[in-house]
């Protein structure tokens, strides 16, 4: 593509994910899951697809909205956190939102909280009035104030907005909260959750129009099968078929099992696939209810 082309003008799906940090790996993995191969640049900030033409930007977390925005790239792997914070800053400031969430991708869960000192006797939002509260995403703050009725200072920090009230600066903060380990540390106490957080795939608001949107549906149907099989196994074993009606109660999160007739008498073969945890426990009391020659596969790709 020439330097003076237009991004609608690609015939290739740009995706823009985390050069570091800790979505990167994870993004990365889950893209490799859907089939997705690449050859890195030099420089290590492009990856060209080489399986498929889906491409990858390696760039800061915090870049990806507004990329997407200028068309730069079409999606990018970013944190909901991220992503509702940019948007937010732009409705404030009149403008329309250019991006949103396709899809949640299951990996770097948080939370983004208010928390305030240990001594305080928590009793809701209106004890905030008046009061300064430290942040790094100031437009979901203010907007969650508002929905409160809430008038409070939003001061806006860049980094190590825990220590803010230590300092003086602030008398509470919001801020992303993981296990609550730094809070404690720094004698603070999370009280009200503003947003679930977690990675997703971003994108713009409307749909492609050209070959990305075929692009697009396949990665989303890729990413649909990758996401469903994360946890899932393939469970095989045997059994007399009138005992049927006590092992299916125990298989509550499987499709509906595949049930075959074995030669030579009353005997069946089940394959189910389970979308949860196959533990030890779980087989044992499938082996107590008459289930036999128990097996367990992982499941390497699923397309519905």
């Amino acid at each position: 593509m020439s330097p003076t082309a237009s991004p609608a003008a690609r015939d290739r799906l740009r995706i823009a994910i985390q050069k570091s940090g800790r979505l990167a790996e994870p993004a990365r993995a889950l893209l490799a899951s859907c089939g997705l191969s690449w050859r890195e640049s030099r420089d290590r900030l492009f990856c060209y697809g080489e399986t498929l033409p889906v491409d990858l930007l390696l760039v800061r977390d915090d870049d990806i909205p507004g990329l997407i925005a200028d068309g730069v790239c079409d999606l990018g792997v970013v944190g909901r956190n991220v992503l509702r914070e940019q948007d937010g800053e732009r409705r404030a400031g009149g403008r329309a939102s250019a991006f949103r969430e396709w899809r949640a991708l299951g990996f770097g869960g948080c939370r983004l909280a208010l928390a305030v000192p240990e001594a305080w006797d928590w009793r809701g939002p209106a004890q905030l009035a008046g009061k300064r509260i430290a942040t790094s995403y100031p437009a979901l703050l203010s907007a969650w104030l508002a929905e409160q009725g809430v008038d409070a200072q939003v001061v806006l920090l860049s980094g190590s907005v825990e220590i803010a009230p230590r300092l003086g600066q602030a008398e509470a903060i919001c801020d992303l909260v993981s296990s609550g380990a730094t809070l404690a540390a720094n004698q603070l106490k999370a009280t009200t959750t503003l947003l679930e957080s977690e990675a997703v795939l971003a994108g713009p608001v409307d749909a492609f129009d050209d070959v990305r949107g075929e692009l697009a549906e396949l990665l989303l149907r890729r990413l649909d099968g990758a996401l469903r099989i994360r946890h899932s196994k393939l469970l095989l074993f045997q059994a007399p078929r009138q005992v049927l009606p006590d092992l299916l109660p125990l298989l509550p999160d499987a499709e509906t099992p595949t049930v075959m007739q074995l030669d030579g008498g009353d005997g069946v073969a089940l394959q189910a696939l389970c979308h949860g945890a196959v533990t030890w426990q779980r087989l044992e009391e499938l082996k107590r209810a008459g289930a036999r020659g128990l097996m367990v596969l992982p499941v390497e790709g699923m397309l519905a």
